[in-house]
């Protein structure tokens, strides 16, 4: 015995899109910027350190003396000589005289210009301790610096955004379909 059969064939939809892509500009414009400012205020305020040494008793103490000291110095010693020798000499003059007294003048007088006394050794400071005079004054320096700001300006500008929406469309290619056959 035939039974009958049913057949069904079936095709599929084919579905077809047509994109369009969204079409999207961004541009973002430079800030505008404006930068002043004006050079710092310096203002310096100093004084000197002052030294002063003062050398003139180490000078003193070694003989160096400066031109008048050693001139009034000089006169002055030549001047006393000077009269030592003069009473020197009127009191040799006067043991002279009386030798008819008896006595031995000229021998005597002889001896003391034949002898010389000797020097004495010794450590001699020269100049001596705390001869020279040393003087300081700090000197001091002030700074003042008066920094101005800045001026800033600044715009910033939006930025251009553009934008072109995308489409989509569908189309079929191929519909789809149902067919059923019976056979017996």
């Amino acid at each position: 015995m035939n039974f009958p059969q049913i057949q069904i064939r079936t095709t599929r939809a084919i579905l077809g899109l047509h994109i369009e892509k969204p079409i999207q500009h961004i541009e973002q414009p430079k800030a505008d910027l404006h930068i002043e400012q004006k050079p710092a205020t310096l203002t310096i305020d100093s004084k000197p350190a002052r030294l002063t040494i003062d050398q003139s008793k180490a000078w003193s103490d070694m003989g160096l003396l400066d031109p008048f000291d050693s001139t009034r110095k000089f006169a002055e010693e030549g001047r006393e000589a000077l009269l030592e020798g003069i009473a020197r000499r009127a009191q040799e003059g006067d043991r002279l005289m009386k030798i008819e007294n008896g006595g031995n003048a000229i021998a005597a007088i002889a001896a003391e210009k034949g002898f010389h006394s000797y020097k004495q050794l010794g450590i001699k400071f020269i100049p001596s301790v705390h001869s020279v005079d040393i003087g300081y004054q700090p000197g001091y320096l002030d700074i003042q610096i008066d920094a101005n700001k800045p001026i800033i300006k600044a715009n910033v500008n939006r930025p251009i955004h553009e934008y072109k929406l995308g489409n989509v469309s569908a189309y079929m290619i191929q519909y789809p379909s149902i067919k059923i056959d019976v056979t017996y």
